[in-house]
């Protein structure tokens, strides 16, 4: 038997890359299908908008799960297994979303569904840079945020034209999700592995979380992280809430059209961030700081005015906002830690982004209800608005105080 050539194995591990891209992107598409579908499980089961907007939060409960418990199960596992164990608990997570027959069936679904990508995430995205032939691992973390991106922006618009213009339209996008989730994990399945000597026994495997900031850092971090926070408020508004707005200020009630804007704000994120790859971390966290507040107030003019055209200006302009600030801060939270604490610092970044993912949409959802939508989205521009501000401050300051 002839060793294999080193073409065949280049061909192995690059087959391999595609594979781990398409898990990462696979698994993300599924975080906002259910977005277009909120008006449509308020109606079939009489729920309200803050109720919906808990579902959606439910999410961040799994992704805090796997932040703290599992996010570094793979680095002694392996990549393989750990992601076919994700893809899994994705597949159980659409089982119960395409069967639900009770609101709490919704919580438990969009909660593993929130486990399965934040474990998933962290897996495929070390795979990726694992696997990618560069070494300069800048490269393969373009890669990975843009299948990140691209796969948002994919899953939520399949899942809005689907439940347009499909039959059963609360059952159908999850039967397409399951045959997809299958088909992933039949070419993960053959995907060539990256960790040597993997964990064979549950004892060899640690689960103790690791979370914090040097003491060093306190100052240098609340720029990132205060960024992080605020964009991805904005990408959790447009999640949770979007739907809702087009209903309320527009009188639309097309799921693909709302599928359609919020995968707008996504797809203009990917693109922004293919096209701003020379762009330094801290002028990109620093642009994206200052396009939120326009993009915000663009956002209440078309709510306003009730306007569409106004919606999809203001949509394209906060994701390329939303790419450069995830972009910028995540790129400068790296580059700050230390490499021994790494994993501490980054955990506490991706806790920035998971809270300002969901607090900012319950809050929103509890003051509408005493001061309107309209108000409530104000008072959510207003405070973002203020958070950019700081970041910009504070990040200013530091940066003369290093220099």
């Amino acid at each position: 038997m002839h060793p294999p050539s080193r073409s065949r194995t280049m061909l192995s591990r690059r087959a391999s890359l595609i594979s781990a891209a398409a898990l990462l992107g696979v698994l993300y598409a599924g975080s906002p299908i259910v977005t277009p579908l909120y008006p449509l499980y308020q109606r079939a089961f009489g729920l309200s908008e803050l109720m919906v907007t808990l579902v959606y939060a439910a999410y961040v409960i799994g992704n805090l799960g796997a932040l703290f418990a599992f996010g570094r199960v793979s680095d002694r596992a392996g990549r393989r297994p750990v992601s076919l164990l994700v893809l899994a608990v994705a597949i159980v997570s659409t089982l119960l979303f395409l069967f639900a027959m009770h609101p709490a069936w919704l919580f438990v679904a969009r909660a593993a569904s929130g486990l399965a990508i934040g474990v998933g995430a962290a897996t495929a995205t070390a795979w990726i840079a694992e696997l990618h032939p560069d070494d300069d691992k800048a490269a393969a973390s373009r890669l990975a945020a843009a299948v990140n991106l691209a796969g948002l922006a994919a899953g939520v618009l399949i899942a809005g034209l689907l439940a347009q213009f499909a039959p059963w339209p609360l059952r159908t996008v999850f039967v397409v999700y399951v045959l997809v989730l299958a088909g992933t994990t039949a070419m993960t399945a053959r995907a060539c592995e990256t960790v040597n000597h993997p964990a064979r026994r549950l004892a060899e495997l640690s689960f103790e979380p690791r979370i914090g900031v040097p003491s060093g850092l306190y100052m240098a971090f609340v720029a990132p992280a205060v960024t992080a926070f605020a964009t991805f408020a904005l990408l959790g508004f447009y999640a949770a809430l979007l739907p809702n707005l087009m209903q309320n200020s527009m009188h639309t009630h097309n799921a693909a059209l709302s599928g359609a804007v919020v995968a707008e704000l996504f797809a203009a994120s990917t693109v922004t961030v293919i096209a701003t790859r020379t762009l330094g971390a801290r002028v990109a966290m620093s642009a994206g700081l200052w396009l939120l507040p326009p993009s915000l107030a663009l956002l209440l003019w078309a709510q306003v005015a009730g306007s569409i055209a106004l919606l999809v200006v203001a949509t394209a302009l906060g994701g390329v906002a939303s790419a450069l600030g995830f972009r910028g801060s995540l790129q400068e939270a790296n580059r700050m830690a230390p490499a021994a604490q790494r994993a501490e610092l980054l955990s506490a970044y991706l806790l920035c982004c998971y809270t300002g993912n969901s607090l900012p949409a319950v809050g929103i959802a509890l003051l509408s209800r005493s001061v309107g939508h309209l108000w409530a989205d104000v008072v959510f521009a207003a405070v973002s608005a203020v958070l950019s501000v700081i970041a910009l401050t504070v990040g200013g300051r530091h940066v003369r105080r290093a220099g």
